[in-house]
């Protein structure tokens, strides 16, 4: 319920020229200032301005001044942040409505508030009301007030708004006073409340109107951008409408004439002709008609529509049937082969192997290779190469990191963006039922909540299974037995059991120098010039700055750092061909450094010593040696103390080496109470890397037997080999690797265990050449191979 107070002698317009009073009430606004010129509605909160309408209720002229406030109008509002001039005005029809009440306030004048009589609900000041220099009749202001004249004409036009506030003030003033038609001018703009507050503090008539026609530029300029926005706006919506309406008459037009169908009709003849050139099975060719039905009575602007033509769509592009014919010339793939790749000489022969089966077939059934090696090796490459071979499409996704089994085998359709497994959609990007498809990272398989991945990829693997492969999202089986997976791994640790049996596994080791030099050659450099646009006649490397470039700052399994380091020094030389260099650019060994900097990888030095040995290990990196050294901290009390960061393995193969020794110093020549009164540290360097393994048992008991016998080992030598506490020496893995980081750190003599000569024996002769190796069956044959027989270990020390 609202309550009005009006007097009728007060709804009439009043006069600018009415007495004023020194003293008023005053109204904060928190927005923007109020100009004599404007009238509006006001709304203020009942409390605690409603003892300040009811003085004003009593007053007979009622008068009340508007002041700007910065700031929230609390119930104690602070005098100082009030502005220092405001607009006396009239207010009419006041309202009450809820807690708050409206008003009509009609502007009349400015004033300029002299002191605050009282500070708190209702606020009273003394006022005063300053005169407004300049003359009406001024050619200077009359200058002035056509210009603000012009510039609203324009901005009239823009918005409609304009016109109604425009007709109310000519209602009330002439177009020829200056002062009003300034305050009408900025409160027309849309100015911030300090520019505004601005305008209400200049007295000074020609000095206002300067600042207020900055203000109605501004305006202009905006209300201008506006609507050239609106406009392009609306010419697009009616080009797009005038289009739709156009289309819409067409496609009434064709059908009326038969020669037009709609979308639906249009999606099923799509389908049915893609699956017309396929062999589709009986049971899914049953579930595709029956999908092909239901599209055909469903609106095409329902859900329901949209999820079975994505169905529909998906399972009508898969190659059903559709084979390529397998290239079975072993001749041809031995020359693919050599093209893309130097060196892997036994990865080559298992793989021509395999397709030398394929050939006496007549076709290379679906079969799963995983590759196994060190990064940058050509685990990858190889897969395509195969896929070339054989003539087949190639398809390559990664499974590092994948948690969720619907990656593998789909979602079904009843979650909202449902989509096919990584398996079918090979199947559709390839075009073929039997591709090579890459599974890499096979080892970085994850698992989480959301299910198991490796399970899922059993069915996928298993040749048993896999030619009726289930995709939840196709839910109808499709045949993956002449698929072709090969899988890539850097180790088998993390790969499950049940997959990996599934699988032909073949290792890739390292690449020996020879064999990256050749590949540098032959692959990487021209591969890099292409890349970078430098003519091959513009710069020519050396094969021995190619092997500096190898030995000193890529020391690893593969290439993929070799290859990285030659981009660099091609990089720095395309800004010296560019700056203009000219001629051709030889490269030698002693402009690597110049390139590259200093050698990141040294020759490292054979540490000798008593109880000093090397022993060979095995890192997802490849082949690497490890030093071993063993010493006596003091005598007096029993102690046996390991360092270097050993996981468990490698610190129980400790203990059982100091054990076996031990038990048999006598028998070895070596005092037999030697570890009885002493303290013995066993430590492998780089303690910062940690260290496991079952690898190190051999080299660990060598290193304490030497210094029992306080003799070091007489000439370079490298071991592996895991013991028991009997003395037997057992087969470790990783023989092709450990060898090839011999080689690297020219290690001419080796000692493995018996049971992998097998191993040894099947290595490339180039990797074999010029390396000396002992095979021991017991330790008593290493301690034989190292130190020599106990007689001539008597004689040795005897010739000392």
């Amino acid at each position: 319920m609202s309550t009005t107070h009006e007097e009728g002698s007060h709804g009439e317009l009043s006069r600018i020229g009415d007495v004023m009073p020194d003293t008023l009430q005053i109204l904060p606004l928190t927005d923007r200032p109020f100009f004599p010129a404007q009238a509006m509605p006001l709304v203020f909160d009942q409390e605690p301005w409603l003892s300040t309408f009811e003085q004003l209720y009593e007053q007979d002229r009622k008068l009340v001044g508007l002041v700007l406030y910065d700031g929230d109008t609390p119930g104690r509002p602070d005098t100082r942040r009030f502005a220092d001039s405001g607009t006396i005005v009239r207010i009419h029809k006041v309202a009450r409505d809820g807690d708050h009440i409206q008003f009509l306030a009609e502007g009349l004048r400015r004033f300029r508030v002299d002191k605050w009589l009282r500070g708190t609900p209702p606020l009273s000041a003394r006022v005063s009301y300053p005169e407004e220099p300049g003359e009406p009749r001024d050619d200077e202001l009359r200058a002035w007030a056509m210009s603000i004249i012009s510039t609203i004409k324009e901005l009239v036009p823009l918005n409609p708004l304009y016109s109604e506030e425009l007709k109310f003030y000519l209602n009330r003033f002439s177009p020829n006073d200056p002062s009003p038609l300034a305050d009408f001018a900025a409160a027309l703009t849309n100015a911030s409340r300090e520019e505004l507050q601005q305008v209400l503090d200049t007295f000074p008539l020609l000095e206002r109107m300067k600042r207020v026609l900055v203000l109605l530029r501004k305006e202009l300029e905006v209300a201008q951008l506006q609507a050239s926005i609106q406009k392009q706006v609306e010419g697009q919506v009616s080009e797009q409408q005038r289009k739709f309406f156009l289309r819409e008459q067409l496609k009434a037009i064709q059908r009326e004439l038969g020669i037009a169908k709609d979308d639906r009709e249009a999606d099923v003849e799509r389908f049915t002709e893609r699956l017309a050139e396929c062999e589709v099975p009986a049971a899914a060719r049953k579930r595709i008609d029956d999908e092909l039905d239901k599209l055909r009575v469903l609106e095409s602007g329902s859900p329901e529509y949209a999820v079975t033509r994505n169905y529909l769509d998906v399972i009508s592009s898969l190659p059903w049937g559709r084979y390529t014919e397998d290239r079975l010339d072993l001749e041809r793939a031995r020359r693919v082969l050599d093209r893309d790749h130097a060196g892997l000489e036994d990865v080559k022969k298992r793989i021509l192997e395999f397709l030398a089966v394929g050939a006496l077939k007549g076709r290379v059934s679906g079969s799963i290779v995983l590759l196994v090696g060190p990064p940058g090796v050509g685990k990858t490459s190889i897969g395509r190469s195969i896929a070339e071979a054989l003539g087949r499409k190639f398809y390559r996704f990664s499974l590092g990191g994948m948690r969720d089994e619907a990656e593998i085998k789909g979602h079904r359709r009843t979650y909202i963006g449902a989509m096919p497994g990584k398996v079918i959609e090979a199947l559709r990007e390839s075009g073929s039922s039997n591709p090579v498809i890459m599974l890499d990272e096979l080892d970085k398989l994850g698992a989480s909540f959301q299910g198991d991945p490796a399970s899922a990829l059993l069915e996928v693997l298993d040749p048993e299974q896999n030619s009726a492969f289930l995709d939840h999202y196709l839910d109808v089986r499709f045949d993956l037995s002449r698929v072709l997976f090969v899988c890539t791994a850097n180790q088998l640790d993390t790969i499950p059991a049940p997959p990996l049996d599934r699988m032909e596994v073949i290792r890739l080791a390292g690449y020996i120098t020879e064999e990256k030099v050749e590949i540098g050659r032959r692959h990487l450099w021209p591969r890099l010039l292409e890349r970078s646009g430098i003519q091959r006649g513009q710069v020519r490397i050396s094969r021995a700055a190619l092997r500096h470039v190898i030995e000193g700052y890529a020391r690893e399994a593969g290439v993929r750092n070799t290859e990285k380091q030659l981009a660099t020094i091609l990089r720095k030389l395309a800004v010296e061909l560019v700056e203009g260099r000219s001629g051709t650019v030889h490269i030698g060994v002693d402009d690597i450094e110049t390139y590259l900097g200093k050698p990141l990888f040294r020759d490292e030095v054979s540490i000798e010593g008593v109880g000093v040995v090397t022993g060979l290990a095995w890192t997802a990196m490849g082949g690497a040696t490890l030093n071993v050294e063993a010493t006596r901290v003091h005598r007096g009390r029993r102690g046996f103390r390991l360092t270097g960061q050993l996981g468990e393995v490698m610190q129980e193969s400790a203990n059982i080496a100091y054990s076996h020794v031990s038990s048999r110093l006598a028998e070895f020549g070596a005092p037999a109470d030697y570890f009885e009164d002493s303290s013995i540290h066993l430590h492998v360097p780089e303690g910062a890397t940690p260290k496991d393994g079952p690898s190190a048992g051999v080299t660990m008991a060598v290193a304490l037997l030497g210094l029992a016998l306080d003799r070091r080992i007489p000439r370079p030598l490298a071991l592996t080999g895991e013991l028991t506490l009997t003395g037997r020496v057992l087969a470790v893995g990783g023989i092709r690797e450990k060898v090839i980081a011999a080689r690297r750190r020219r290690i001419p003599e080796l000692i493995l265990p018996e049971a992998n000569r097998r191993d040894f024996e099947e290595l490339p002769e180039h990797i074999r050449e010029g390396i000396k190796v002992h095979f021991a069956q017991r330790f008593e044959d290493v301690v034989k191979c190292v130190f020599g027989s106990p007689r001539q270990r008597k004689l040795k020390r005897s010739a000392q």
